[in-house]
């Protein structure tokens, strides 16, 4: 939890944005994984709860009446049964005044508030519901069907979220890098781990291990695969096999921030030479957003800008062909690059999605192409701004369905060496991440160490010839 100070500003920053009416708030309840009693651990809170109050216990819901200058926050005392069960915790009037909350009530009384705002006839904002405890708190509070909530939620309050979290501040960032030191720990942790035999599911727990010892946990379910053409990738009790390539996609949640990153390394500690031509490609893409990423530049230029780069290698390694502007316009890129080049990240790992990524990635002046392949998965295209952090992620993937289809269908077959492709079905896929912050005048990776992924260092640190 950050000072009293930080949420007060927060939300004095956030009445302003939204200008009148009452803002609703909820804070997320346990959720139980197969019973009550056994719930899902540790507890994770709502995102904009945490960034506006700071409270990390299940059961509470914050107001924010504009008109009146009132902010309250509504929730139940635990009994002595809890207690006996999970100990003592702070009373809802303390958690209120360690949040800068001048009023705290029982959950009670939330309904006889919203009863007379509603009988006002003023304006109540809430965000898109994402969970069904939520939905039905919204329907008993509001009379709302559920399957109305997303489209009746504010785009006020949604574009004052947005705006407000977009950008991090100092302790934002600091939380940031910090997490990502615990990445590297997972990452590095992978390397050593990553030999012919052990099995895929071994090292993703050993993995997820690292972020439960020195983190809340992992801000994503870890993707370990040495299938790496797909994209979310679960590992397996399969074992790693020598030539292959595994491909790491992991990150930790630390203190309500998130790291995010991927790693694609040898199963026997040497790439082939047909992995380093495409790991090349990858790098050299991945490296060249710190050249173009800067304030003012629209994300979705540098995704083209990787897409255009990527043609031309491609090109020489005589997968693809023809005129490189043509065929990135037409899509033909998204056979090897399916997904966007990178999203906002923070207090979600894809952070603030739930508010529509239209609203977080997008605005009026740059909108999304939801038509064509690839490109629709675009989920940052922006203008940048100092203060925002984004990841750098780009992939080439031989995914052997797709290139079926597209073969069958003739889709951009006059830039597409469908022959050569035919003989990379085996390959998988290469990935190299990491997250990038905006500054004054550039960007920088954040992190005070950078996980190995130049082809040399991955291998001398998975020899063992450096340490961590």
């Amino acid at each position: 939890m950050f000072s009293k100070e930080t949420y007060i500003q927060r939300r004095q920053e956030l009445k302003r944005l939204v200008g009148s009416g009452v803002v609703l708030l909820f804070g997320n309840n346990e959720a139980p994984a197969n019973y009550p009693a056994n719930a899902y651990s540790p507890f994770r809170q709502d995102s904009s709860f945490l960034y506006y109050f700071g409270l990390h216990r299940d059961g509470l819901v914050g107001v924010i009446d504009i008109d009146n200058d009132l902010e309250t926050l509504y929730g139940d005392d635990i009994d002595i049964e809890d207690i006996v069960w999970y100990g003592a915790v702070e009373s809802v009037s303390n958690m209120a005044q360690q949040a800068g909350v001048a009023h705290s009530s029982p959950m009670m009384g939330l309904r006889m508030y919203i009863d007379r705002v509603l009988g006002e006839h003023r304006d109540i904002h809430f965000l898109p519901p994402y969970r069904h405890d939520t939905r039905i708190q919204l329907m008993d509070l509001l009379g709302m069907h559920p399957r109305l909530q997303k489209e009746m939620a504010s785009l006020r309050l949604i574009q004052a979220v947005v705006s407000q979290r977009s950008t991090k501040s100092a302790e934002e960032i600091e939380l940031i890098e910090r997490a990502c030191d615990v990445g590297y720990l997972m990452h590095t942790t992978a390397m050593r781990l990553i030999k012919p035999g052990v099995t895929e599911r071994y090292v993703g727990g050993q993995v997820d291990g690292i972020a439960r010892s020195y983190a809340q946990g992992v801000s994503f379910a870890t993707i370990f695969s040495q299938h790496g053409e797909i994209m979310h990738g679960a590992p397996s009790g399969q074992q790693l096999e020598a030539g292959r390539l595994a491909l790491c996609d992991a990150g930790c949640e630390l203190d309500g921030y998130c790291s995010d990153n991927t790693r694609t390394m040898p199963v026997g500690g040497r790439y082939t030479q047909r992995q380093i031509d495409i790991y090349r490609i990858v790098e050299e893409c991945h490296d060249h957003v710190l050249q173009v990423a800067r304030p003012g530049v629209k994300y979705m230029d540098v995704h083209f800008a990787v897409c255009r780069l990527m043609t031309e290698r491609l090109k020489e390694l005589g997968l693809m062909r023809g005129d490189t502007d043509a065929a990135v316009s037409a899509g033909a890129h998204a056979m090897f690059l399916p997904h966007g080049l990178g999203h906002m990240m923070g207090m979600d790992v894809h952070d603030m999605e739930g508010l529509d990524q239209i609203n977080v990635g997008f605005d009026q002046e740059t909108r999304p192409n939801l038509t064509q392949f690839g490109t629709n998965c675009l989920r940052m295209g922006r203008r940048l701004q100092q203060g925002f952090v984004v990841t750098d992620e780009p992939g080439i993937y031989f995914i052997p369905a797709l290139i079926d289809e597209w073969r069958q269908s003739g889709h951009c077959k006059e830039f597409l060496n469908f022959d050569l492709l035919e003989t990379y079905k085996d390959f998988g896929g290469v990935r190299i991440e990491d997250d990038l912050l905006i500054t004054a005048d550039g960007c920088r990776f954040l992190g005070h160490k950078r996980i190995p992924y130049h082809p040399k260092d991955v291998e001398a640190f998975m020899a063992g010839e450096t340490h961590a």
